[in-house]
C-alpha cells in the first residue's frame, strides 16, 4: 500500500481516479517556519516545493517501516514574492486582485520516499496567466465558491469554476492541480508498484 502524506483532497483524488490504491496520512510540518528558512536562503520556489515535500514524506515515512510514502507541494511565485493558501476571503481577494492579468509561476514536487530515505523526485513548473477578469466577476466567483477558495494556493481550482479566471495555461494539467502525476506513475510502474 502507497502512502501519500498529503491533506490534499485533489492529490488523493487523483492518484485514485488513476488507480493507485494508497492510505492517507498527514504530516505535521510547519510550512510557515520552513518557508520562511528557504526564503532566508534564498531558495529558489522549485527548491522550496521539493524540500517541503520530502519533509512531508520522510516523517510520514518514519510511521511506515517499509512503506512507500509519497510527499507533495506547491509554491506560487509571482515577481519573486510566494503565496500561500488564503486564510480568508477577503485575503483571497486580495491574491486575486494581485494576481489578475498577470502571470505567475506554478511549481509542483513530488518526491518518494522509504525508510526515511529519498528515492526520487520531480518537479515540474507550470506558467498561469490570469485574464483581465472585471470586479464584479470576481464577487460572483467568490459567492459561488466560498471558503472553498481557502484550501488552494492562489485561492483557484482549475478543474472547476477558477479556469474561468485564466486566459492561458503554459504546463501539465496534473501539475497545476498540485501533483506531477505522470512522471509519478512512471516511477511507480518502475519500482513495481503498477503493473507496466
Amino acid at each position: 500500500m502507497i502512502i501519500l502524506a498529503s491533506a490534499s483532497t485533489a492529490r488523493r483524488r487523483m492518484m485514485e481516479q488513476a488507480g493507485v490504491a494508497l492510505t492517507v496520512d498527514v504530516a505535521a510540518v510547519d510550512e510557515d517556519a520552513v518557508k520562511q528558512g528557504l526564503r532566508q536562503e534564498t531558495a529558489n520556489p522549485a527548491r522550496a516545493a521539493e524540500t517541503l515535500a520530502e519533509l512531508k514524506a520522510v516523517r510520514v515515512s518514519a510511521r511506515h517501516p517499509g512503506q512507500l510514502v509519497i510527499g507533495a507541494d506547491q509554491i506560487l511565485d509571482y515577481s519573486g514574492t510566494w503565496f500561500d493558501k488564503p486564510r480568508s476571503l477577503e485575503e483571497a481577494r486580495t491574491h486575486l486582485l494581485t494576481l489578475r492579468h498577470r502571470t505567475h509561476r506554478l511549481t509542483s514536487a513530488v518526491v518518494a520516499v522509504r525508510d526515511g530515505q529519498r528515492l526520487w523526485y520531480h518537479t515540474e513548473p507550470a506558467l498561469m496567466t490570469m485574464r483581465n477578469f472585471s470586479d464584479v466577476f470576481l464577487d460572483d466567483y467568490l459567492t459561488a465558491l466560498g471558503d472553498s477558495v481557502l484550501s488552494a494556493v492562489g485561492a483557484y481550482h482549475l478543474e472547476g469554476l477558477g479556469a474561468q479566471l485564466f486566459l492561458q495555461v503554459e504546463g501539465d494539467f496534473f501539475t497545476v492541480l498540485g501533483l506531477p502525476l505522470l512522471p509519478l506513475l512512471d516511477f511507480l510502474r518502475e519500482n513495481g508498484e503498477l503493473r507496466p
